[in-house]
């Protein structure tokens, strides 16, 4: 046996026969506990980078672990083929996408081949072939006939030079201007599909029963948006009703102008012939910024408006009040219309405060009066003042009180108001899911009828320098025949947003090749939801929230009857480049992972990445790192592997047996809770023990062969590789990837430990316990790792890391 791995050898031997014995096949009917574990799949854009190993290697290791545990494990992968990127290769490089993401598909599967993972790819799905998207196109029509996708107008991106609409991607600049061709971009009304997400908004907001990060779930609430509140309808001085949405009716006698979003249909109507030049010229340059910009609370950005030189009545104060436009108020929030009342909102008192408009104090704090000045607003709770009919009550009572008068007087209501809007999934691009629809003269809008899907994307598209939709300019495709008249007809030439295709993936998975269905309903009623679900935070309110409304579209189709697509959820931090910066082309510090598994080993590069710091952090790349990660594993090698040329002095078989259990079980311990790190370090600890046991008379006692078979098995989902070649030299013959977990001995886990105070900044924040024996990095991992330090120190930077023996850690960061 060679004293040193060699990984260029061994992992690709590994690898095939792997494949050739199909370890890794899916079982759907097996007897075992079922875990369906999913990463979310990957774009093919032509290459894997650091980023998609660090997702996906760790994600590996806790599938593999879960199937040493006994369960029947369905780890799948495909591709999220459709999008953007390749329809931009195509206009710049005149390549077909079709050939150019296959093309790369190829090479990515090679690319995660190499990493070793326990992936059957007979269940690949890949988005953009017609055995997918059909089902996309299926699905769509589903939700047509329920309510769930309809078409209204609505504004988009719009280039005037290239003639076409812009995704977000391709609006650059503050100045908004178009990546193709730079010119200006404008807002333009197009009739475009929506799916009615908004339906399943209270739904949305309940996540009982779900394992997932606060910090996600917090982010859905706030984008969902939900409050509660009433309409109000004030009138112009022309009689036109201006209906509101306010959280806060109680303040009604304090609202002392109102604001329109420069959208607002009455804009045109109410403004006077002397104010309309302004107010055209704000409109068009309103119209141009994005709702992010619109809504920006910064503190230093100038707040404008413009009077449109007309006036409304407030219901309950009868006063006249001027009525302005704002770019801060939005159409696609709340009615397009607020009542601005300054004393006790920051934004009705910024903008006050810029045009010279009254400030009315309503409500009152303790020590307060109703003529104490405002200075700034003061937007909390207390006591109603100047208000008429309601001084003297509470807010909340005044609330109350109001929304019930409105009511009476029939000048509002009740209501409930989302921040949330219904998914527009209309894309003006070629390279998507075609929309099944038709348009026919006679009969209006018609499904494409379901035994004629998929409607399949044409071939030898013409890519035009307008940038307009091929499917828009193809001689042929457009055109059709009306299925229930038989007429002439159109098609829709707008495909899907690639969002659809990642919203129900991960039950394709499980039925890939079903012609029937989109899956089978067996397979789906024992396997899903999906058990553990990695990826990025980065995607809480976009994929994350479409793909819960997806599934609770299809529970209600009869499809599942699972309320969620996934119980528990984990996300992963960011690898940054070795400068602590982003990953990019331009900076030069994209880490290549090719060169380094040619130069280290899928196991090696696999280590590192799981012992850089905890996994839902991230952390700096550090090419002297993985220095320490070819050791450890090197030094694992050759402790199972190598005789020892003295083992005579004296050892200790019983401590080497305790040491066995412990490992065995914090291990297990550490990937169950995705803390990669400490069990990474708690193995090297492992491997220092054996170094020194093996040069005493327990090197080949019981103890020291059930201490190496556990390392082997411990290093299995880590370093599959190497494990299997190390379990073939212990004379194992069935692959070490069909073993069980070891198991450990609760009575042998007994042993001297110490309890340490861990400081944040010199104070104390949490305590670890940790054996009396441990090494100082093992310290510095389980301080890290423990549940109330790793939230403390997330994000920020650790200047230094300080154990004092037996007493104390401490952890400077700023």
């Amino acid at each position: 046996m060679a004293t040193r791995y060699d990984s260029s050898v061994t992992e690709p031997k590994w690898r095939e026969r792997w494949e050739r014995d199909g370890i890794y096949r899916f079982e759907p009917d097996s007897d075992k506990p079922k875990h369906y574990a999913v990463t979310m799949l990957p774009y093919p854009s032509g290459n894997l980078h650091i980023g998609h190993w660090y997702a996906m290697s760790p994600s590996d290791v806790h599938a593999r672990y879960m199937r040493m545990q006994g369960y029947n494990v369905f780890f799948p992968m495909g591709f999220d083929a459709f999008g953007l990127p390749a329809e931009n290769a195509a206009i710049k490089n005149n390549l077909d996408p079709r050939k150019w993401t296959y093309s790369n598909i190829e090479y990515m599967r090679g690319q995660l081949q190499s990493m070793g993972m326990m992936v059957d790819w007979h269940q690949q799905i890949i988005s953009a072939d017609p055995e997918y998207y059909r089902w996309n196109q299926w699905f769509f029509i589903q939700f047509f006939k329920r309510g769930l996708a309809y078409k209204k107008f609505s504004a988009v991106d719009w280039c005037p030079k290239c003639n076409t609409t812009l995704a977000r991607e391709q609006v650059i600049g503050d100045e908004r201007r178009c990546e193709r061709c730079d010119s200006l971009v404008t807002k333009r009304d197009l009739d475009q599909w929506y799916f009615k997400i908004t339906s399943y908004a209270d739904e949305l907001l309940d996540f009982s029963g779900l394992d997932w990060p606060e910090r996600i779930t917090s982010m859905q609430r706030n984008w969902i948006g939900r409050s509660e509140g009433a309409e109000i309808t004030f009138k112009s001085e022309a009689g036109d009703p201006i209906t509101v949405f306010s959280t806060r009716p109680d303040t009604l006698w304090g609202a002392t102008f109102m604001v329109l979003a420069p959208e607002h249909p009455l804009v045109a109507k109410l403004t006077s012939a002397e104010q309309k030049a302004s107010v055209d010229a704000y409109v068009a340059e309103a119209i141009r910024k994005t709702e992010v910009e619109r809504q920006s609370t910064d503190d230093e950005k100038p707040k404008t408006g413009v009077w449109i030189g007309a006036y409304a009545i407030n219901p309950a104060s009868q006063e006249r009040v001027p009525i302005w436009i704002a770019d801060y108020v939005l159409m696609t929030y709340g009615t397009g219309a607020i009542m601005a009342v300054p004393g006790h909102d920051e934004r009705d008192f910024a903008f006050a405060t810029t045009f010279g408009l009254p400030i009315k104090r309503v409500v009152v704090q303790a020590e307060q009066t109703a003529d104490t000045p405002l200075e700034a607003a003061e937007a909390a709770y207390g006591t109603v003042v100047n208000s008429g009919q309601i001084d003297g009550l509470s807010s909340a009572e005044a609330k109350e009180a109001v929304i019930k008068w409105l009511e009476a007087e029939q000048l509002g209501k009740r209501a409930i108001n989302y921040r949330l809007r219904d998914w527009l999934v209309s894309r003006q691009r070629y390279w998507g899911t075609p929309i099944p629809m038709i348009y026919c003269p006679t009969c209006g809008t018609v499904p494409v009828p379901e035994d004629q899907l998929p409607l399949l994307l044409p071939d030898e598209v013409d890519f035009k320098p307008t940038g307009e939709s091929p499917l828009k300019l193809h001689p042929t495709w457009r055109f059709t025949t009306c299925p229930n008249c038989g007429g002439a007809a159109e098609r829709d030439t707008d495909t899907m947003d690639t969002f659809v295709d990642s919203s129900w993936y991960q039950a394709r998975y499980l039925s890939p090749h079903d012609a029937n269905a989109p899956f089978t309903k067996a397979i789906a009623d024992k396997w899903l939801p999906v058990d553990q679900y990695t990826g990025g935070r980065e995607h809480a309110v976009m994929h994350l929230l479409y793909t819960r409304f997806w599934w609770k579209a299809m529970r209600d189709l009869g499809l599942v009857s699972a309320n969620e697509p996934m119980t528990r959820l984990i996300n992963q931090g960011v690898i940054l480049g070795e400068d602590s910066n982003k990953m990019s082309k331009s900076r030069g510090n994209v880490i290549d992972p090719d060169m380094l598994v040619a130069q280290y080993g899928a196991d090696t590069v696999r280590t590192f990445l799981m012992f850089i710091g905890p996994w839902e952090q991230g952390g700096p790349w550090n090419n002297r790192g993985i220095e320490g990660c070819v050791r450890f594993l090197d030094r694992a090698w050759r402790v199972v592997t190598d005789t020892p040329q003295r083992h005579d002095a004296a050892g200790d078989a019983s401590t080497l047996e305790r040491q066995t259990h412990r490992i065995i079980k914090k291990v297990g311990d550490d990937i169950q809770r995705f803390a990669f790190n400490t069990a990474i370090a708690g193995l090297m600890e492992f491997v220092n023990e054996l170094m020194k046991a093996r040069e005493t008379d327990v090197y080949g006692s019981e103890q020291w062969r059930k201490a190496s078979e556990a390392l082997t098995l411990l290093l299995a989902p880590i370093a599959p590789h190497i494990a299997e070649e190390l379990w073939e030299f212990l004379g194992q013959s069935a692959s070490v990837h069909l073993q069980a977990w070891p198991t450990y001995d609760e009575a042998l886990l007994i042993d001297e430990s110490i309890e340490l105070p861990v400081q944040i900044n010199g104070k104390v924040r949490g305590k670890i316990q940790v054996a009396a024996s441990a090494d100082e990095a093992t310290i510095i991992a389980a301080a890290l790792a423990d549940e109330k330090i790793a939230p403390l120190v997330e994000g920020k930077t650790i200047v230094k890391q300080i154990v004092v023996p037996n007493r104390l850690v401490n952890i400077v960061i700023k």
